[in-house]
């Protein structure tokens, strides 16, 4: 890691505790910065820096998230086939599947015990 990405992880710490210190404290952003000696400037900066560094990791992770390791294939589950039911009656056959509606079968029933 070099001395640059060191320093600037340093500040970020830094400047994380001064912005929860901040909105810890029920001061508005102006009295603080005045309070402690900050520039409004130098916070909003900082507070941007900490919002970007924030997402990155964010990025970061769901990129890792995401990743299929190598030799892996994503396979679909197999569909099943339809399972169909046949009934025949005195010549008349009605096909039932999973769809059906459990009323209309009843009632075809009841149909084709009076032929």
């Amino acid at each position: 890691m070099d001395t640059q990405k060191i320093a600037t992880e340093y500040r970020l710490s830094q400047w994380t505790h001064i912005i929860q210190e901040q909105q810890s404290s029920g001061q508005n952003i102006k009295d603080f910065c005045q309070a402690k000696g900050i520039s409004r400037h130098k916070y909003f900066y900082w507070q941007r820096k900490l919002r970007e560094a924030a997402c990155k990791e964010l990025i970061k992770s769901e990129e890792t998230a995401n990743i299929v390791p190598e030799g892996w294939v994503h396979v679909e589950p197999k569909r099943l086939t339809k399972t169909t039911l046949y009934i025949e009656v005195g010549g008349c056959r009605v096909n039932v599947d999973e769809n059906t509606d459990p009323e209309l079968i009843k009632k075809v029933c009841r149909i084709l015990r009076v032929l």
